[in-house]
């Protein structure tokens, strides 16, 4: 282990995506800026005495061998797909077979929710119907939240670690945030952050349901999403997976890989006040960005763009107003906000790492994405939120925010930074 590097810049050198809007980075984020839906009625006949029956889908078929389709849940699936796309981007497939990165200096971090959820269904199911002798021999590393990340380690051979954090909502975010810890303890100089999740299935639908956490507007379920908009009336499930390639300068010079941008600085909070409920004081999500600005060298002045977790609930929306209005004063209202949950629907622990890369996205082309079906403003929120259509950025080096919030109280600020001209 080489020492711990503190100051160490941290580099952001690949992507990787599967998502309700698109197979991968670029057709995700072009759907984005277009203000498309990935939102749509379930067809499956399980979903037909179910309260809700919309949700946010990949629709597109996963290109994976017959092998790893029968021993992967779907979770994993979706996971290795991002992950692969993000490898390759970086230009670490290409990387290896020069040997220009060692990969004992490599690591995996895996955001995860919910874990194995359809093989643990689809198993107990087996085992009543068939008894023990009908269960997979694959059941349990297919449930396992550490499924993701054990995967994509025996894939690329990271042998610095494969890590798996779960703090719902937040996982995506946080594996970007420990992905970072990783680097600058001197454990790694290149890290997978991933983040997987597999949630449309009865019981979970039906869970949130009863939670009173999900839209019900079936009949329309491209507006159902509908972030910060007065008649908001809860979340859209949604699957997917995204990953970045977070890697010391250092590593990435050497080897000559181009950075979309860089990763300043991240924080973690807790609220310690309900398993679901946000704190209504916002006190300690506000904390999570007052930190992360701190850690960055930065002041709330200098932040220019915001992905904000937004969920479409309305007790979550208005603690998240809350926290950037005491965190950001006044600029609160001049900080260009984007709630891309209104297209992509809630992709639960995937959430965070997906909006992240929507942040470097903006970061890249100078675009905050737009905030679709927001018709009415609550009249509680006073932030700049990006209607509709997307804004241009101003030019020049930029600092832009991803917030995420989990159950349990999890809150959870990302920081990147931008040069006047990106290398991608």
């Amino acid at each position: 282990m080489t020492a711990p590097l503190a100051s160490t810049r941290i580099l952001i050198t690949g992507l990787g995506a599967i998502t309700p809007l698109g197979s991968d980075v670029e057709t995700t984020w072009r759907a984005t800026l277009a203000g498309h839906s990935g939102v749509r009625a379930l067809d499956q006949p399980w979903a037909d005495d179910l309260p809700v029956r919309i949700a946010a889908p990949v629709t597109t078929e996963l290109p994976l061998s017959r092998v790893e389709a029968r021993r992967m849940d779907r979770c994993s699936q979706l996971g290795i797909i991002a992950a692969r796309e993000a490898w390759r981007n970086a230009g670490l497939e290409e990387a290896a077979n020069r040997r220009t990165h060692d990969p004992r200096r490599v690591a995996v971090v895996a955001g995860v929710g919910m874990g194995g959820l359809s093989t643990t269904l689809n198993q107990q199911e087996t085992l009543r119907t068939n008894g023990p002798r009908g269960i997979s021999p694959h059941a349990v590393t297919m449930l396992i939240p550490s499924g993701p990340a054990a995967h994509i380690s025996i894939e690329i051979g990271a042998q610095a670690g494969a890590l798996s954090v779960a703090s719902a909502c937040a996982s995506g975010a946080e594996a970007i945030l420990r992905a970072s810890q990783l680097i600058r303890a001197g454990e790694a100089d290149i890290v997978v952050a991933v983040a997987a999740e597999a949630p449309i299935v009865p019981l979970t639908i039906a869970g949130f349901a009863a939670m009173r956490a999900l839209s019900t507007n079936n009949e329309h379920p491209t507006q159902a999403s509908r972030p910060f908009d007065t008649n908001r009336d809860g979340f859209i499930i949604g699957e997917g997976a995204a990953t970045l390639i977070l890697e010391s300068e250092q590593s990435a010079r050497a080897r000559g890989a181009p950075a979309y941008c860089t990763f300043a600085a991240g924080a973690l909070t807790t609220d310690s006040y309900h398993v679901a409920l946000p704190a209504p004081h916002a006190i300690q999500s506000a904390r999570s960005i007052e930190i992360a600005l701190s850690r960055s060298n930065l002041t709330a002045h200098d932040i220019a763009h915001a992905n904000a977790h937004a969920t479409s609930t309305q007790a979550g929306d208005l603690a998240e107003a809350l926290a950037y209005t005491k965190a950001f004063g006044d600029h609160s209202q001049k900080i260009a906000i984007s709630a891309t949950k209104s297209m992509t629907g809630h992709l639960l622990g995937a959430a965070g790492a997906l909006e992240a890369i929507f942040t470097v996205m903006a970061l890249v082309d100078r675009l905050a994405p737009p905030t679709i079906n927001l018709n009415a403003l609550d009249a509680g929120i006073s932030l700049d939120v990006v209607k509709q259509t997307p804004r241009r950025l101003a030019t020049g080096p930029i600092n832009a925010l991803s917030t995420s919030f989990g159950f349990g109280g999890h809150n959870i600020a990302l920081i990147f930074q931008s040069d006047t001209e990106p290398e991608r």
